[in-house]
């Protein structure tokens, strides 16, 4: 029988280092395979499903612009109108407006006298009479609390 010397159990035990080792690294091989087949997959995916969606965004981004260029549009046409409303209002309160305040001041005053000579009341004594550039003397002013 032979005997077993300790540079042989060394090299046997280096030897099953070396195969648990590798044995570790191949597993850990075939786990990377296998992330990188599922995130290819999972990017072709992405691909797959983003390239859809952009074109769908793209088109309500210029469906938007559509509906942006309409509102403008609108929007100027309403401020044309504002404008021509502004200066037609203008236009019949410089023509219109001093006469009317005229035949209105012209009634009133009719309706005021007509109303006096109805009632066949006589003027108001002790009505007041304001002069304007005089003054009031300092008697009358005295009296005028009473």
């Amino acid at each position: 029988m032979r005997t077993v010397s300790g540079g042989e159990v060394a090299g046997i035990l280096v030897a099953v280092f070396w195969a648990i080792l590798v044995s570790f690294l191949a597993v850990a091989l075939v786990r990377l395979a296998q992330t990188l087949r599922a995130t290819t997959k999972l990017v072709a995916d992405v691909t797959d499903q983003a390239v859809p969606l952009l074109a769908d965004a793209s088109a309500a981004v210029r469906s938007a612009q559509t509906q942006i260029e309409r509102v403008d549009a609108i929007a100027s046409d309403v401020q044309e109108v504002t404008s021509n409303a502004s200066a037609l209002s203008s236009t019949v309160a410089s023509t219109f407006g001093g006469p009317l305040v005229k035949v209105a001041a012209f009634g009133y005053g009719v309706r005021r006298a007509l109303s006096g000579r109805k009632a066949d009341v006589p003027a108001r004594e002790g009505g007041r009479t304001v002069i304007v550039g005089r003054t009031v003397s300092a008697a009358r002013r005295k009296n005028r609390g009473k």
